[in-house]
């Protein structure tokens, strides 16, 4: 069967279309499977459940969503320690700054973690980082 649609007093064959759109997906199989630039991007969610007033920690992903900067502001001469666990308890990564510093973790797998910042033995945050 075949189609024509009407565009601008001229005729075109649709058919024709769709069979050069499949030829050129077919030549080139990558190229239909590779996201579009403005297509859904993974993400990097952090969620607190405990924040310290005397602390300022920030956890907050790079602008590519691809590692986690883990920044403190607190007491002089201070060290943190940052420990991410994945669910099931196993420590995944950990990262030791001083105050006024920041660091980055890098290479989260996708999944669901979490975090505790301590300083001096003393817990003073924690949360979850969702990783999408």
């Amino acid at each position: 069967m075949q189609l024509f649609v009407p565009y601008r007093k001229r005729s075109f064959h649709i058919v024709s279309l769709l069979a050069l759109s499949f030829t050129l997906t077919a030549a080139n199989p990558s190229a239909a499977q590779q996201p579009s630039p403005a297509g859904p991007r993974d993400s990097i969610v952090v969620q607190k459940k405990v924040t310290s007033k005397k602390h300022k920690i920030k956890l907050f992903p790079n602008a590519k969503h691809e590692a986690l900067f883990f920044n403190v502001k607190g007491e002089e001469g201070r060290a943190y320690q940052l420990y991410l666990f994945d669910v099931e308890g196993k420590l995944v990564k950990q990262a030791h700054i001083k105050n006024n510093q920041t660091t980055i973790v890098h290479h989260l797998e996708k999944g669901n973690y979490l975090f505790e910042v301590f300083s001096d033995d003393e817990r003073i945050e924690n949360g979850q980082v969702i990783v999408l």
